[in-house]
């Protein structure tokens, strides 16, 4: 609660600094306003240029993030295709076991 205090002591002492500084300002009124406009002006320019920067660099993240995710999936594919396969043959390999014990079984004990 303390801090919220603090905090809005400051913003109302820039709030009334900035108004006394325009008030008590050395050029006319149309002056100041011109330069406040420019200066809004220019600021509007700098957040554009910034908000086209953070896009590009969203899109670059979003592609390697893309391309990463295509090859990690690759990757697993390939390995679950080599896992199936061995498992395929190792199923094989003990159903061919059971019908040679099953064939040859109990006709050797006899």
């Amino acid at each position: 609660m303390e801090d919220d205090s603090k905090l809005s002591f400051f913003f109302l002492g820039l709030g009334l600094g900035a108004a006394l500084g325009i008030l008590f300002a050395p050029k006319s009124g149309e002056e100041t306003r011109d330069f406040l406009r420019s200066k809004a002006g220019e600021g509007s320019d700098y957040l554009k240029r910034q908000s086209e920067t953070v896009v590009d660099a969203a899109g670059n993240v979003i592609e390697r993030t893309r391309t990463a995710a295509g090859e990690a999936l690759d990757k697993t594919k390939t390995t679950v295709v080599r896992q199936k396969d061995n498992l395929s043959a190792a199923m094989e390999a003990g159903k061919q076991a059971y019908r040679e014990a099953v064939a040859g079984g109990p006709s050797e004990g006899v």
